[in-house]
């Protein structure tokens, strides 16, 4: 399915397979057909490294893109996936689980949006309720007591705005998420994915690191609900793209995150096995240092981390 910036490219695509069609009874256009092909190329990788934030927003919530369910099981074929917050509930839209990520066992954590209209349905398309939170809660608690570091995956528009999560208490299952978080001994990896909203994710997004897929957006707040406050207008919606700086290399440059890893050309729905191998890749470096440090120099690092974020500017009298 391609992107509205990406049409450039499906018309040279139609018109190779025009002419590849008829190359059997006109071996003359083989010429043609190269040349298209270098043009497609050129034109390719011409896109994708001058991509907008609307461009990179539209790649982040790509129906295709690989979700929670889609890395865990490439990095762990075996991976055991534990459900509920043993309170008589259990999320689709938070999965967490128990797996290996090379010899490390770790805590997954991560928000699912689901890939059919009734998984989507169930998840929320990806906006977890409050019980979600506290599953999530639960295995954080259960890292701590064994030991275990943590990852989480975020890739969600925001936590469930429905009645029924404000009448179990949202606010309280995400602030309960942040303390308890930070104050973790165990190392806690966090990779956007996908989208990044809000508190919804954040509370899961409070690590020693945090890594960004590289079209992958995070933000306080969507910039159609920005464009709408400040504007009064939807339609505003790149304007507001372009002035929060949600794109992942923009936010390494504001010191927000710690790593931007490397996608398929394209974006990570071209390739699940390249993406999820980048990014294994990436978290296991950074566990790899973290496990070094003892249980209070992580929580440490970790606070501090949140601390130092932002910039400070004192009026001398």
């Amino acid at each position: 399915m391609p992107l509205e910036f990406e049409k450039p490219l499906e018309l040279l695509a139609q018109q190779i397979e025009a002419l590849q069609k008829q190359l059997v009874d006109h071996p003359e256009l083989e010429s043609d057909i190269n040349h298209l092909k270098k043009q497609y190329d050129n034109l390719r990788r011409s896109l994708y490294s001058n991509l907008s934030a609307s461009d990179h927003l539209a790649i982040a919530r790509h129906p295709q893109r690989p979700y929670t369910r889609d890395y865990f099981s490439r990095w762990d074929p075996n991976w055991m996936e534990l459900h509920g917050d043993r309170k008589g509930m259990d999320d689709p839209a938070m999965v967490t689980g128990l797996l290996h990520l090379g010899d490390i066992k770790v805590i997954a954590v991560g928000t699912e949006k689901g890939r059919s209209l009734r998984d989507k349905q169930q998840c929320n398309f990806g906006m977890p309720q409050p019980e979600g939170y506290r599953k999530a809660l639960r295995l954080f608690k259960h890292a701590e007591k064994f030991g275990l570091p943590v990852v989480t995956l975020i890739d969600t528009p925001g936590a469930y705005p429905g009645m029924a999560a404000e009448e179990h208490n949202q606010a309280e299952a995400i602030a309960v998420n942040l303390f308890e978080l930070s104050g973790l001994k165990v190392p806690v990896i966090a990779i956007v994915t996908g989208e990044g909203g809000s508190g919804g994710a954040l509370a899961v997004g409070v690590a020693n690191r945090i890594l960004m897929m590289e079209h992958s957006v995070y933000s306080v707040i969507s910039p159609e609900g920005c464009a709408s406050i400040l504007w009064r207008s939807a339609d505003k919606r790149d304007d507001a793209a372009k002035a929060m700086k949600i794109t992942a290399r923009e936010i390494l440059d504001l010191g927000v995150i710690d790593e931007v890893i490397e996608e398929p050309l394209g974006g990570a729905h071209h390739d699940y096995d390249l993406a999820a191998a980048n990014a294994k890749k990436a978290v296991i470096k950074q566990l790899e240092k973290l496990l070094l440090l003892s249980g209070d120099a992580v929580r440490a690092d970790r606070q501090k981390k949140f601390r130092d974020m932002g910039t400070f500017h004192e009026a001398t009298a």
